[in-house]
């Protein structure tokens, strides 16, 4: 199936995964949500990643989910398939039929559980890379997953014309710079981690995979659009607004927090599936506290 021309830039939400009371993937609910993010303008969505919660889904959901979404999107943003199979050959199976079923594109994280040697890393990107066409982007993400995807590693992988961005969710805000001196225009970078976005976006990154984006897409272009257009007053308003619900996308806890945020503004359910369980006590009042303080001062960002 021919693809179209991605463009890696904007704001691309990491969308949540709806479930059901008995934790089967609501679908109704879920592309409710995704036509929601398409609706408020956002440049692509991220699929079954973290936020997605694509480690506790079955390959056969995975490929169900994606398959509606792309049928929604109907070409109208860039829809991007998490993959973070246990094993190189599930992943690069679920890359080969993720072409076929109709993505953009792939986000590609190392493998779970096992922490590989760079060697092994190396390997296991070069056969997801080489089971499709479809341009990837590689999710470093060293806090959430044990495993840095580092210069050298990337320097070696720059053979595979279809390796074309890296999202990167290291708090080191250096990378961004270390990376452009490293690959130049080879390669587009994305923030991926939300508290440090306005910092990447400065630095040279294209892109901003985000999570509060699911619970406030039009604060979350608002900052892109004032990054954009160069008005950095404004970006550095909107920015310390939103810092204490941006710090929620840099914690162990961040899908469930997230959720939480989403459900809290009555766009979708906290619901997530073991072993991950719904925030309670202190935390949840933590969470639901911060947003009502962002909503009380919500004023301070319009324009």
């Amino acid at each position: 199936m021919p693809q179209r021309s991605l463009v890696w830039k904007g704001v691309f939400p990491a969308a949540t995964t709806e479930f059901t009371e008995d934790l089967a993937i609501d679908f109704d609910a879920t592309l409710a949500g995704f036509e929601r993010l398409i609706g408020a303008g956002m440049h692509g969505l991220v699929l079954m990643g973290t936020v997605g919660e694509g480690n506790v889904l079955s390959g056969e959901e995975k490929r169900a989910l994606l398959g509606r979404a792309v049928r929604l999107s109907s070409g109208r943003v860039p829809i991007i398939a998490g993959v973070s199979e246990l094993t190189t050959r599930e992943a690069a199976r679920f890359a080969h039929d993720a072409e076929a079923i109709g993505a953009d594109g792939l986000m590609v994280l190392p493998a779970m559980v096992y922490v590989p040697t760079e060697e092994e890393l190396i390997l296991h990107f070069r056969e997801i890379a080489g089971a499709t066409n479809l341009p990837i982007m590689l999710y470093n993400n060293p806090p959430a997953y044990r495993v840095a995807i580092g210069i050298g590693t990337i320097r070696s992988l720059l053979d595979l014309p279809n390796i074309v961005c890296v999202k990167e969710s290291s708090p080191d805000t250096g990378r961004f710079t270390d990376m452009a001196n490293a690959f130049g225009d080879r390669l587009t970078f994305f923030a991926g981690l939300d508290d440090v976005v306005l910092e990447a976006l400065l630095l040279g990154a294209r892109g901003w995979v985000s999570g509060l984006a699911d619970a406030f897409p039009s604060e979350s272009l608002a900052l892109w659009k004032a990054i954009e257009v160069g008005d950095l007053a404004r970006a550095r308003t909107i920015y310390r607004w939103f810092m204490p619900l941006l710090h929620l996308d840099a914690g162990h806890d961040l899908v469930q927090a997230i959720k939480l945020v989403q459900a809290t503004m009555g766009l979708g359910s906290e619901r997530v599936r073991p072993p991950r369980w719904p925030l309670t006590g202190a935390r949840r009042d933590e969470v639901k506290a911060i947003v009502r303080v962002g909503l009380e001062n919500r004023a301070e960002i319009s324009t």
